[in-house]
């Protein structure tokens, strides 16, 4: 890598699935593409335990996990394109599925792959990229298992190159899901309200937001 592109100023997002680059961070990618600054998203998952055609679950008759990969894979370029983002790292780990699944628990799934072997090739890129900023989800507004390691993970590895100068979580606080199930509920979608303690741990969140990046003429392309 030359001297040059080294100093590009680079923003690298860390994500666990196909379609987390446009949902959790589409707005910050399009912003700062417009701006010049070089994007990388890292994807570690391939996507596979998402909703097939007809939103057919997953284990459920016409579910084809290879299909469905390949399907969120092709979408997930496409975002890329959209938003206009440099670079996209595709890791290829197994979708570990939702929290009450049984399939983060199998072999080869990404939540049973050991953060500090996980962070290797995350390393790597990181090494090669030279990012100035990294972001990757708040480990504690989420629940999503891939979610919740690809935070660690990204953690472990951003504190073991010593590259990166500024390290974010994208923070779903309090605020952010009120407004959602708000959006929600207004299309007739109802969510439960969160246990007392869940909602403590949102407001937590929300006190500790230090950055915020106003996206309202990038919200198209998001």
């Amino acid at each position: 890598m030359t001297k040059k592109s080294a100093s590009l100023l680079t923003l690298m997002a860390i994500h666990a699935h196909p379609d987390d680059e446009s949902t959790s961070t589409g707005g910050i990618l399009a912003h700062y593409t417009l701006k010049g600054v070089r994007t990388v998203v890292v994807t570690c998952t391939d996507g596979r335990l998402g909703d097939g055609p007809g939103g057919v679950k997953p284990g459920a008759d016409g579910h084809n996990p290879v299909e469905v990969a390949n399907v969120r894979q092709g979408e997930l370029r496409r975002a890329c394109e959209c938003l206009g983002v440099s670079h996209l790292e595709l890791l290829g780990y197994h979708d570990s599925g939702m929290a009450e699944w049984d399939s983060q628990h199998r072999e080869g799934a990404f939540c049973a792959v050991p953060v500090e072997s996980a962070a290797r090739p995350i390393r790597q890129l990181i090494e090669h990229y030279r990012p100035q900023v990294v972001v990757t989800y708040d480990p504690r507004s989420t629940r999503h298992p891939d979610h919740v390691h690809t935070a660690h993970v990204a953690t472990y590895a951003v504190d073991a190159t010593q590259v990166v100068a500024k390290f974010y979580y994208k923070a779903h606080g309090s605020s952010y899901w009120r407004q959602l199930n708000q959006v929600l509920a207004d299309i007739g979608m109802h969510r439960p309200p969160p246990s007392e303690e869940r909602r403590r741990v949102l407001e937590s969140v929300d006190r500790q937001i230090t950055t915020i990046i106003n996206v309202d003429h990038v919200i198209d392309r998001k």
